[in-house]
Formats: structure tokens, sequence, C-alpha cells
């Protein structure tokens, strides 16, 4: 274990890599709601992107940041991509195009959650500001190809974007210049971890539709109403996906295992510095046959680093990660964390998801899947589309948040906070749609209008 992290236990057998998983049981009264949001980055004077170096770049954000709330920073080599809250776990981290992310600490409620995103956006407008910095609540740039992003100082990146290029084609469009929202959520048991991430699957792309936002790419109507989406299936295939063995019989942690066990690695860390295994297998890792670290053998740190680098259209850890839905507006932030707690945090509305998912096939799923980034609600399924089962989901969900019953100082339950998903289903129309219409309309067909009306 020559240069391997010292805290981190080796892997002895297959029952650690289950029980890594396995770990994340806990009883209800634990559960918590954590929020991920990611912001594109742009400046106004003139309209560009943000570098990472420079008086007025990223760095310096990082740096006011950090004066303002105390949070610790993290580094790549001598350059900070980081920063964290000890107190609450949670932090700021740098996407590859420079899209600021907040890793919301896990909170008790959704108030607390939208709280936390307020207080978040505050003070790091506060610091942008005089950086000209803005931000910008997308799922894809809507002017700048890949080549005009700056990336960011990140060894893992450096690993990642020439793999990414030779596995899909659009992956670096996915590093550089797509932005997400993700609800992580908790689970009691193995069933319960099985049947949510049954119900979470399914209804993925109800939720890609629900939230579309990604309209634009290059300058233009790509077509496409969720192009983030679009992008994601072309990506990755042997790490993204709707994993269709999760409806199997008999699927569990250990299923999971498996199918973790067979995505390709990207790289590992070992004192700080990241090695480049990109393409390799953790199953020879496993047995010391690695070529980059011949002999060496895998950590419990290693398969956690590892599970980190899956991304399917819900990711299992020890919680589940939502995925599917493209960056919006600070209302819409909380919005998909609320759908996705009132539908799985509250037994009954669990129950008629389940039943609502339940009938759905293999095949269904999977062309759903295919036909959301561009469809959205409009999406055919069974005799009708998605619009039904989203208003249907919807309806769940907000049964489930009042049945949870946690009110806010002016007494009002959770399901406030689905307010963007009510008023899309009432007009019938993602956000997508509404800017198309804007940029054919009011717009007169200048593009550049959504910095100012989408900015956060």
């Amino acid at each position: 274990m020559a240069g391997a992290d010292s805290y981190s236990p080796l892997i002895e057998s297959r029952a650690d890599l289950i029980e890594v998983l396995s770990r994340g049981c806990k009883p209800q009264a634990d559960w918590r709601i954590g929020t991920e949001h990611e912001k594109h980055v742009f400046h106004t004077n003139p309209l560009r992107p943000v570098s990472y170096e420079g008086p007025n770049g990223i760095h310096a954000l990082l740096d006011g940041v950090q004066a303002a709330t105390g949070w610790e920073p993290f580094y790549d080599g001598d350059n900070p991509i980081g920063l964290r809250n000890k107190e609450s776990a949670g932090g700021i981290s740098l996407e590859p195009g420079g899209q600021f992310e907040l890793s919301g600490a896990p909170q008790i409620d959704l108030h607390a959650s939208a709280a936390e995103l307020a207080e978040h956006m505050a003070v790091t407008k506060a610091v942008a500001a005089p950086l000209d910095i803005h931000f910008l609540g997308l799922g894809v740039t809507p002017i700048w190809s890949v080549d005009e992003i700056p990336a960011m100082p990140k060894s893992r990146y450096g690993i990642m974007k020439p793999y990414m290029e030779k596995v899909g084609t659009l992956g670096t469009s996915m590093m550089f210049r797509s932005c997400t929202v993700q609800a992580n959520l908790d689970f009691s048991s193995e069933a319960d971890m099985v049947k949510k991430l049954r119900v979470a699957l399914a209804l993925q792309p109800v939720a890609t539709a629900l939230f579309a936002n990604s309209p634009f790419a290059d300058g233009v109507d790509t077509g496409y109403l969720s192009y983030r989406s679009h992008i994601w299936l072309n990506t990755d295939n042997a790490r993204t996906g709707m994993l269709p063995f999760a409806f199997d019989e008999g699927f569990g942690f250990e299923q999971y295992v498996d199918y973790a066990l067979d995505v390709p690695m990207y790289f590992v860390i070992r004192n700080g510095a990241y090695v480049n295994v990109a393409g390799e297998s953790f199953k020879a890792f496993l047995r010391g046959e690695l070529p980059q670290l011949p002999g060496e053998k895998p950590t419990i740190k290693d398969w956690e680093d590892h599970l980190s680098t899956i991304f399917p259209e819900v990711r299992l850890k020890q919680f589940l990660e939502m995925r599917g839905a493209d960056m919006g507006d600070e209302k819409s932030v909380t919005a998909l964390s609320a759908f996705w707690t009132g539908l799985l945090y509250d037994d009954i509305a669990l129950e008629a998801a389940y039943e609502m998912i339940k009938p759905w096939t293999q095949a269904q799923r999977e062309q759903i899947r295919q036909d959301v980034p561009k469809l959205g609600l409009a999406t055919p399924l069974d005799r009708t589309n998605l619009y039904d089962y989203a208003a249907q989901a919807v309806g769940i969900a907000e049964a489930g948040l009042v049945r949870r019953n946690r009110l806010n100082a002016a007494g009002k339950d959770e399901s406030i906070h689905l307010a963007p998903l009510e008023e899309t289903i009432r007009l019938a129309q993602s956000p997508a749609e509404r800017w198309r219409a804007k940029l054919t309309g009011e717009w007169g067909g200048d593009i550049t209008r959504i910095f100012t009306e989408a900015e956060m």
C-alpha cells in the first residue's frame, strides 16, 4: 500500500464494497435533505466567460467568499479549488468550466434548505459584484463553445477531458458548459433504497421535463428543451443511463456493486496527486494488477472515489442522488428537492408513486429517457404523454409534503416550495419553452437577453 492514504483501510473482501453502500441506512428520524446546484459564471463588460486567474477571476471569487464566510479552502497543488464549512459539512467546489457549485449541508427540512441557499446567494453575489462576476441559472451556457470556456486547474479534469473525447461526442460539453441541480436523500434499509431508487429512476425523465431549462447552445435554439439532458445521452454510456438492472428481482446493494465494478476507472489519488488510470478496471485494481500502480491494492477511499465517478440518472452512494434536472432560478433549486422529498419521504406518497411507475416496461423507461430532451412534457407514454404523469407526480409530492407537516415561521408547510412546478403544470410549458417564446417574440432573436433575465 505504498503511498496510499494512511487513514483508509485496504479492501479485504467483497463484503467491504457492499458495506460502503449499506452504511447509508439510517432511521427515518435521521433522514436529511441535501441540495446541490451549479451555476454558470460570466462577466458583463464585455460579455464573456470567467477565467480562474486574474484580479476578477474565480480565484478572487473564492478568496472573497472565504473571507466572508470563514470557510476553509482546499487545494489542487497550490490552487484553491473550493471551500469547506467544517461545521455543517457543506461546501463550494468548481466544475471544469468554472461553474460555481454549492454542495448544501444535510438539512432537516426544505425551509432550512431554502434558507441555506438564500444565504449562499446573498454572500456570493455580494462578493462577486465588484468583480463583475454574475451567475446564470440555466442548464447549458447559451452562447459559448467548449473551446471558449477557460478550464479550472483541477487535476481530475485533466484526466477526464481526453478520456471523455474518446468515449462520447459531448462529454466535454457536459464538463465545461452544463449545470444541474441535484437532490440527495436518505433511505432506511436495503428494501427502502430499492423502492426509492426504482421510483426515482423511472421518474427522472419526468423531472427532466418539468425542469427543462436549456434550449440554447452555441448562440442558437438547439431544438431541444433540455440540451443538457441530450448531452448526457452522448457522454459515456459505460457510466450513465437508467440502470435497468435495478428493476430486476433480487436487486440490492450487491448488484449495484457488480455494476460499479464494471465501470471503467478515471483516477487513483496517492499522496494528494491524481494518478491517471482512465479506462482501467477496478477488478484489476483489487487483484493488484493496475499497470500504473503494480502490486498495489485499493483502499476503501479508492472505492468511494470510484463510486463518485459513476453518473447514472440516479446515483447510489450512502444516499440517493437525483441527477436529472437542469439548473434554474433560486426557487427552482429548492423545488427540485421539494419534488423528490414529497415523493420519497412520505410512505403514502412513495407507494402512490411506485404504483404509478410499476407498469412501465424497461423499453418504455428507456424510450422516454431518449425522447424527453427534445419533447419534454409532450413525450409520449402509453396512450398519453409525460405531462399527465408529471401533473400526477407533482400532486403526489404536494400531498406528501403536506403530510410531513414541517412548518416555517409563518406556519406554511413545505409544499410552498413546489410553486415553480405548479406554474409549469398550469402553463403546460417548461421554462425552456418560455425562453424559446421570448427569443422569437420580445427579444427579437437576441439570445444574449437571457443573460439578464436568467441571471440569479
